[in-house]
């Protein structure tokens, strides 16, 4: 009976313990957001005191009255969301095609296109940018959402290319085998069949694909000088003149620009999760 008692205790140390670091770790991950919201909801005269405030003297919410009614931070928001949705879900779908073909056909050189796929994502977009923007503006797609939408798979396809080869590698071939003596045809393998078991691998690459042209920030300053084109990081960047820095609106832009994808993550917590897992095994 002692040693069951004092088992218990240490498992309830251990419980302990192990809630309180992760107490730690989830106050410091969200105090970067609560720090957004307390900054937003004050004054600017409360903002540049010099001891600074961790709860609003008096909520006020007119660096949202500003940002929504006095800029053009909606027209910029909606800009982001329909570049980084297109350009996420065309994205995965080609990268879907060419990941199946380098992972399930003997094509020569499978290893070297691997390679060559993560070598192009490592290349850093300063190498990159100024060949860029010379042949959009040659082509006459500069200034325009089309012309960012044909830029941002540059970085996009690299990584959802060599995120699916991983996950796509994990699916045993004796599935499409079994497949293919019931009959099965190549185009309804792909997408009856093997398609179906990398969905989650799909949806976190997808989200991630999402969040890389959402945050997005030197193509879209290079390529834009329209405001009617701008995309919601170039628009927040404007708040700062000089030296002079909005705070409470560039606070509240942040936060509204954080609500899409923290929205896409607890809707696709589940598939996420299990993404990271498929793609943990490589062999």
């Amino acid at each position: 009976m002692d040693k069951k008692r004092k088992r218990r205790r240490r498992l309830d140390k251990g419980l302990v313990c192990s809630y309180a670091v992760l107490v730690i770790f989830l106050i410091f991950s969200l105090f970067p957001i609560y720090w957004m919201l307390n900054t937003s909801l004050k004054s600017d005269t409360e903002i540049y005191e010099k001891i600074p405030t961790f709860v609003p003297r008096e909520i006020k919410f007119d660096a949202y009255r500003r940002l929504l009614f006095e800029t053009s931070f909606p027209r910029a928001l909606t800009n982001s969301i329909i570049l980084a949705t297109v350009v996420s879900l065309v994205t995965i779908f080609f990268c879907m095609l060419a990941a199946y073909a380098i992972t399930r056909t003997k094509i020569r050189g499978r290893s070297a296109m691997s390679r060559g796929v993560l070598y192009t994502y490592l290349l850093p977009r300063t190498m990159l940018f100024i060949p860029l923007y010379i042949l959009a503006v040659k082509m006459g797609i500069n200034n325009s959402l089309f012309g960012l939408g044909l830029i941002y798979p540059t970085f996009t396809i690299p990584y959802a290319m060599w995120m699916l080869i991983a996950y796509f590698k994990t699916v045993p071939v004796e599935v499409e085998e079994a497949a293919l003596v019931d009959g099965c045809g190549p185009w309804r393998l792909m997408f009856r069949v093997f398609f179906p078991l990398v969905i989650p691998g799909i949806v976190s690459t997808l989200i991630f694909c999402f969040t890389l042209c959402w945050n997005e920030y030197l193509y879209s300053v290079i390529m834009i000088n329209d405001s009617l084109y701008k995309t919601f990081p170039t628009m927040l960047s404007e708040l700062i003149v000089d030296d002079v820095f909005a705070w409470a609106p560039l606070m509240a832009g942040s936060l509204i620009s954080c609500i899409p994808i923290l929205i896409l993550y607890s809707v696709s917590s589940r598939n996420l999760t299990s993404g990271f897992t498929a793609g943990s095994v490589k062999g």
